[in-house]
């Protein structure tokens, strides 16, 4: 008996069209199912209570009459219940667990099944977005995993991802750059460590432009000649943006993150020209104080606080370039939707961007993508305060890496002495930049969150290291009863029968809604919530029930149960963009 992926989803739909049939007005039933509290079942369905009390309608009543209508092979499937004053309970039966377990036996059928409304969609993803001439720092880190991770839940949903890496290469920055880097150039240390180098020259031209206004004038004019098409300025800029990029890249590999395209606010400098015309030519934007703005009025925060999309000097700014990328990832991407990741400081900046776009759009005609603003907290140290140095410095991101693989190192070192320096180093390269990755990603991306070592390169507690040695621990259990490949077992063996091994097979199904909200809500951390529940559910079956017993059809049951904790854990842990091991 196949069953649906998500089965809340699923009993759902059942339930509006059993609502029909009762007799319901079923344009406004909505069933509320969601995951219950498990001492009442594996799904709930609230609605009937809000429904029949707009209705003053007997609740208990309305949900008999509901349950009445359901099709008889949804009895088949679940055992119901109703409870209280119209609760509906719905507990998944042994066999449908078992089905469950039967018909989603690869990572290509999870993802086939998981396709969601967003199948055959296109969506941009903007994430990490980096300054060049700066070496990524720890600041750098929550934008590019989270953006990362959001990327792969929308794949696996069935979208078609374009990973967008909108770097910062143009500004004021760079005027300032260049009249250093003429006088003040260290080749030798330029081809030590070029990023460096410009970190140097940058903090030299900027100390210097504020010291003397005509120090600031010259690195303007330097801005000017290099916006004119300068060759001397253009080559120095150019190879600041290549330098960058390689940097960049090497943080990127290890973290299993690969762009498709890197379009940085230089791409749309010819390209802002029709923003200003369109936005005037609609009556969007207007002259204020010499500079063209867009106002909100019907907004409480906006009505008085400008959106300036070219300054009164004639430059243009971070909202111009972000109007037109707005357009081009229309125009260019067809884009259904678009998701920019960046620091809950610039909440209000994309606010008005996203209602400046939505005005513009409608009065072009313009078809409008889902715009989403993915907003995430602060890493602080555990004095709560900003995350830094023993100096005060900032932590460069490669640095912080680094560490982590040592600590790592450390941690497999004191526990696995009989693997060689060379396994061991490859494990403590996973594990040490998964343990980065996901402390961060099981956090709610709204909070800031305190970094600490000791909890992130821990075997207990909900980290990386735990949920890899759970997957390491299943793949050593197949290795012992001599099986290859051990995804790929497809035999079910007897029927579910002990506590331990419905629980945990009640926990995999539940697979389906955890990936549901986390890629609703583009917070990857609720999916980390599930894998660590998981996790902990497979310890405590395995703890309780033997899998090499004599019986082979009870060894078959849960060996196919360990399988499918398998798959689950390792396709859930490659949604977040982690690495998974066989021995650890």
């Amino acid at each position: 008996m196949p069953v649906p992926f998500n089965l809340a989803d699923a009993l759902d739909s059942v339930l509006k069209s059993a609502a029909k049939t009762a007799g319901l007005e079923a344009d406004a039933f909505a069933p509320e199912v969601r995951t219950a509290d498990a001492r009442h079942g594996d799904f709930q369905a609230n609605g009937v209570l809000g429904y029949s009390k707009a209705r003053k309608l007997n609740p208990r009543a309305t949900a008999e009459k509901l349950v009445a209508a359901l099709p008889a092979e949804v009895s088949s499937v679940y055992e119901i219940v109703i409870a209280g004053p119209g609760f509906i309970n719905f507990t998944l039966k042994p066999a449908t667990l078992q089905a469950w377990l039967t018909t989603h036996d690869s990572a290509a059928h999870l993802k086939a099944s998981a396709a969601s409304a967003k199948h055959g969609q296109a969506w941009v993803v903007d994430y990490s977005s980096p300054n060049t001439a700066k070496q990524m720092h720890v600041g750098h880190l929550r934008s590019a995993v989270i953006g990362e991770a959001i990327c792969r839940l929308l794949e696996f949903s069935g979208a078609r991802v374009v990973r967008d890496n909108h770097i910062g290469d143009w500004g004021t920055q760079f005027g300032k750059l260049i009249w250093a880097y003429q006088r003040h150039l260290d080749a030798a240390a330029l081809a030590v460590d070029p990023l460096q180098e410009f970190e140097r020259l940058y903090q030299i031209g900027n100390a210097a432009a504020d010291a003397d206004p005509a120090v600031l004038e010259q690195a303007r004019e330097e801005l000017v000649k290099l916006q004119a098409g300068d060759p001397t300025n253009l080559a120095v800029w150019k190879k600041i943006n290549d330098v960058s990029l390689g940097a960049f890249q090497q943080i990127y590999d290890q973290l299993g993150i690969a762009f498709d395209v890197t379009l940085g606010e230089s791409f749309y400098n010819d390209q802002v020209e029709r923003i200003y015309r369109e936005l005037t030519e609609t009556g969007i934007a207007q002259e204020s104080q010499g500079a063209l703005v867009v106002f909100h009025p019907e907004h409480p925060r906006f009505k008085t606080q400008p959106f300036i999309m070219r300054k009164a000097d004639g430059a243009s700014n971070y909202a111009t370039t972000d109007l037109a990328t707005a357009l081009y990832r229309l125009e260019h991407f067809h884009a259904d939707g678009i998701v920019v990741v960046t620091d809950f400081r610039q909440a209000d900046h994309f606010e008005q961007l996203f209602l400046t776009v939505k005005k513009w759009f409608a009065a072009k005609n313009y078809r409008l993508p889902e715009l989403h603003h993915v907003t995430f907290g602060a890493v602080t140290g555990e004095d709560g305060k900003a995350l830094r140095t023993r100096d005060g410095g900032t932590i460069k991101l490669k640095e912080l890496l680094a560490e982590a693989e040592a600590r790592a190192f450390a941690l497999v070192s004191e526990r696995s002495s009989d693997l060689t320096p060379e396994e061991r180093h490859a494990i403590a390269g996973v594990v040490g930049v998964a343990s980065v990755q996901y402390a961060d990603l099981s956090q709610n991306r709204s909070s800031d969150y305190v970094f600490s070592w000791d909890k992130m390169i821990s075997l207990e507690g909900n980290t990386a290291a735990y949920l890899l040695y759970a997957g390491a621990r299943i793949h050593s259990i197949f290795r012992k009863l001599g099986v290859a490949d051990p995804l790929s077992r497809t035999d079910q063996g007897s029927a579910l029968e002990t506590p331990a091994e419905l629980a945990l097979a009640r926990k995999i199904v539940k697979f389906a809604d955890a990936i549901r909200l986390a890629t609703e809500t583009l917070r990857p951390h609720f999916l980390c919530l599930y894998l660590y529940e998981l996790a902990g559910e497979f310890s405590a079956f395995y703890a309780v029930d033997k899998v090499a017993v004599d019986d082979l059809a009870v060894r078959a049951r849960r060996l196919q149960l360990c399988s499918r904790t398998l798959l689950v854990l390792e396709t859930g842990l490659g949604l977040l963009g982690l690495r998974t091991l066989t021995r650890m």
